[in-house]
């Protein structure tokens, strides 16, 4: 077992090395811009453009599910484990200034998964069901052409097995943990919980899935932030001091601290990007597949509405736990993960704090769990047809009580590997296709300008 880490690790520290946090922040600051930071400008437009998404935009609307259940979708997928033990992570082996490189990869990254959305609603198909189809296999294929399609094979069996990875193993691992700490569960009872649970959602399909996931996300999401409230509240006298570390050593080595093992500035970089996109997904071509099912014959909206994900996901829900860790000062003692976090709560909310973090982190979760399954049973489809759906949604039910009860030093590495060879074949698409996103958001915006709205 010793033997296989140290070769995934190797492996791990080569996708993750200094090329691929240029490609990731490079893309996302190219795309961002390209659009001449629209993204951020038009921030306000795009929660109005969500709030009217709730249903379809007209009667005739291309899609299968309305526009806010499709960002629910993607945010159900997105809102994991990440948010409650990934920020832990990155605070425990990067430092406080960790945080700063996920704000950074979040503000580009709204571009990027802004671009991701745009051109899965461009080059979506309809597949032999009446679905409709979409992501980074299908704008390579149909925007890049033939000669490239090779790339978008390559994305569909990276994307299929990490899905297993980052969407199932992670997620189940993370709860057996925290309901055994919490609760004294045994491994194996969250694992099969989480798999009867999964199971009956997955019969539904899409519709099923935006159907839990916009009555989920929002309730999950909202309660969270304002337990996270509540306990920067107890701590405000330390949140300055939080701010100051943050960006003190997002630039500066940080020594050693009670059980704190230090850290170098390329580690807050590279378990700050890391994590930050382990998060929100933005580059990771993940979100486009949900935004591929969206009602509306509009790429532009929908993609207004995708980059709110990456805006909630990272820059409300990750600073919130950041925030938290930070301030209690529980980040140096040497805790890390999801018992860090829940450390964190309890300090400020004894007898409730990690009560709160274990339900959040086990709601999360599940919902992660069916956003990947959907991502995941797409790229196979692209690959095999709609025949090999089910055999896919039977082996995803099958391994979550198998993640439940594997090593989490291990599971954590397998995900952050497939993650950079998922991202990989999205961001040389997004690169070539770039004057694509370009031009219809200029054309959409002019035309908006011309009728006055």
């Amino acid at each position: 077992m010793e033997a296989i880490e140290n070769i995934i690790g190797a492996i791990n520290g080569l996708v993750w090395g200094p090329p691929m946090l240029v490609l990731i922040l490079g893309v996302g600051l190219f795309l961002s811009l390209g659009l001449k930071l629209m993204p951020i400008l038009k921030l306000g437009a795009g929660f109005r453009q969500m709030w009217k998404g709730r249903s379809a935009a007209d009667a005739e609307s291309d899609g299968d599910i309305p526009p806010f259940q499709a960002l629910m979708t993607a945010l159900s997928a997105t809102v994991g484990t990440g948010n409650i033990a990934g920020v832990a992570t990155a605070v425990f082996l990067g430092g406080p200034g960790a945080l700063f490189w996920m704000w950074l990869t979040a503000l580009v990254g709204m571009a990027t998964k802004y671009s991701e959305a745009v051109l899965a609603v461009r080059f979506r198909e309809v597949d032999e069901r009446g679905s409709y189809v979409g992501g980074p296999m299908y704008y390579i294929r149909n925007g890049l052409g033939k000669k490239w399609a090779w790339l978008g094979v390559l994305f569909a069996i990276f994307a299929a097995i990490a899905g297993f990875g980052i969407g199932n193993t992670v997620q189940a691992n993370s709860v057996a943990d925290v309901m055994e700490t919490t609760f004294g569960l045994p491994h194996w009872l969250t694992g099969l919980i989480l798999m009867i649970l999964v199971g009956m959602v997955l019969i539904g399909g899409i519709r099923r899935i935006g159907q839990v996931a916009s009555a989920l996300v929002p309730l999950m999401a909202l309660s969270y932030l304002l337990a996270g409230l509540v306990v920067l509240a107890i701590n405000f006298a330390d949140i300055p001091a939080a701010f100051a570390l943050i960006f003190k050593h997002a630039f500066s080595p940080i020594a050693a601290e009670g059980g704190f093992a230090g850290a170098a500035v390329w580690a807050a970089i590279r378990f700050g990007v890391a994590r930050g996109v382990f998060s929100n997904e933005a580059g990771l071509g993940s979100a486009p597949i949900a935004h591929a099912a969206a009602q509306t014959r509009n790429p532009i909206n929908q993609g207004m509405v995708a980059m709110l994900g990456t805006f909630i996901d990272t820059i409300i829900i990750c600073t919130i736990t950041g925030l938290v860790i930070i301030t209690s000062g529980a980040w140096t003692t040497g805790e890390s993960g999801a018992a860090l976090t829940s450390m964190a709560f309890s300090l400020a909310l004894p007898g409730i704090g990690d009560y709160v973090v274990a339900i959040a982190l086990a709601i999360f979760a599940f919902t992660t769990l069916l956003g990947w399954s959907f991502y995941g049973e797409r790229s196979v489809e692209f690959l095999f047809g709609v025949k090999a759906i089910v055999p896919y949604r039977v082996a995803w039910i099958l391994a979550i009580p198998v993640g439940a009860t594997v090593n989490l030093g291990l599971v954590w590495l397998v995900a952050d590997t497939l993650n950079a060879m998922m991202a990989l074949p999205n961001l040389i698409a997004l690169l070539l296709l770039s004057p694509v996103v370009f031009k219809l958001t200029k054309e959409h915006f002019e035309r908006e300008k011309a009728l006055g709205l």
